[in-house]
Formats: structure tokens, sequence, C-alpha cells
């Protein structure tokens, strides 16, 4: 069992900044992939980033709609994952949720989820 916050969640005008974070209950070096995914209003849930375990911090991989403005990394002495988000548009407003998986093709774990807001 694993526990997922998210934090970090609020609004900016397009083009600023924010920085999510996604505390988990248990030691993050040992889950096999974490990520960020997003859910906007009337739209299915979608990946945003994700990072699996592995040499130099893990192996990283983005949807193309973020690629060059967002960055995941893990921390694995606080047991969190973050997401920089850098020149935010307001399609990026969502609701933005951690994911954690332990091992490959194990389960699934979800945080609450977190909002993001851009205004144009």
């Amino acid at each position: 069992q694993v526990q997922l916050v998210e934090s970090g969640g609020g609004l900016v005008q397009a083009g600023g900044s924010l920085r999510l974070s996604c505390a988990s209950s248990t030691n993050i070096f040992n889950i096999y992939s974490m990520g960020w995914y997003r859910q906007a209003p009337g739209k299915q849930r979608e990946l945003v980033a994700r990072i699996s375990r592995g040499v130099s911090g893990g192996v990283t991989n983005y949807s193309d709609s973020v690629k060059g403005r967002f960055t995941i990394s893990r921390d694995n002495a606080m047991n969190t994952v973050n997401l920089q988000m850098n020149s935010l548009k307001p399609e990026d407003t969502a609701v933005y949720y951690c994911k954690a998986r332990l091992s490959n093709g194990g389960i699934d774990y979800w945080g609450q989820g977190t909002q993001v807001t851009v205004s144009s």
C-alpha cells in the first residue's frame, strides 16, 4: 500500500511557473515508476511525465505537449517526485495526479490530485 499526496497547485498567469510535489508514504527508491497525469474537464486523463527507476536519476518520458517546458525529478532522500512546470499555457489547466507503480506490470496507486489553473 502506497499513499501519495500532491501539493503545489494553484492559479498562475500564462507564461508563469509552478512546481508540483508528490510525497510518497514509502521509499521511492524501490518504486518502479512514478508519474504525473492530468485531467481537464470533459477530457480523459493523460500522461504528462513519467520517471522510471534507472541510473543517473532514472529514465524520463514526457508528452509532446509539455516537452521542453516541464521537468520531472525524483528526490529519493525526501521520498518525493517533483514536476517543474515552466512557460505555462491555459491549455495546461487541469487536475494533476501523481501515480506510482511499485513494479513492472504491478498495481497503480494514485494521489488525490491538485488543481492547476492557468489564466490567459
